[in-house]
């Protein structure tokens, strides 16, 4: 069954994709747009981001880091966006016909 509305912004969910998430008042299903300002999700793709990438980032990078001096380059290596994708595609919802 597909909900109505987005739970945040009230924009009618009918033909676009839904994301749904755990709140204190229970499920309740996001348009793609409110689903990427989420603060749950985002403080939880922050704090995956910072984790993983940092090991990735070791890992892929240990030879630069080693190296002095650092560059900026190294900075935007870490991944958020890997973290923040898989966090909705987790939260995605498949409409039953």
């Amino acid at each position: 069954m597909r909900p109505g509305n987005c739970a945040r912004c009230g924009e009618a969910l009918e033909e676009r994709p839904i994301f749904q998430f755990q709140t204190p008042r229970g499920l309740a299903g996001m348009c793609f747009g409110c689903a990427v300002r989420h603060a749950p999700m985002l403080k939880r793709s922050v704090l995956i981001a910072l984790v993983v990438g940092t090991l990735l980032t070791v890992i892929n990078q240990g030879d630069v880091l080693l190296a002095q001096p650092w560059t900026g380059a190294l900075l935007w290596k870490i991944p958020f966006i890997v973290a923040t994708i898989g966090a909705l595609g987790t939260g995605r919802v498949t409409p039953r016909t």
